[in-house]
């Protein structure tokens, strides 16, 4: 039962899934206007291009792929620690993190 589940999920599948979850962190960076869910937003397009990155490498079988989803995996880490260390800042110097608000890092 269980092997006849996983014979029906294809690359397609993966990369449907991979698209909508970049569309939905497009959406929230668009629509957004509090930085942490901006930034959310910009994880979850990473993680979106690191699943289609690991769908072609499977298709392809090719072990590159996997070093590069490494490298993105470290670039959106220290995203995610310099940009939450910059909204914090902001946020204890003006009271709020709202982009729209935010037209100059010194006031």
């Amino acid at each position: 039962m269980v092997s006849s589940i996983y014979s029906q999920i294809t690359y397609g599948h993966f990369l449907v899934l991979a698209g909508v979850l970049f569309g939905i962190g497009l959406a929230g960076v668009i629509l957004r206007r509090n930085a942490l869910i901006v930034m959310m937003s910009i994880e979850l397009m990473l993680n979106a291009a690191n699943m289609t990155i690991l769908t072609f490498a499977r298709m392809h079988g090719d072990m590159r792929g996997h070093a590069l989803a490494f490298i993105v995996i470290a670039v959106a880490a220290a995203e995610a620690a310099v940009g939450l260390a910059i909204v914090v800042a902001v946020y204890r110097a003006r009271g709020h993190a709202d982009v729209d608000r935010l037209s100059t890092l010194r006031h």
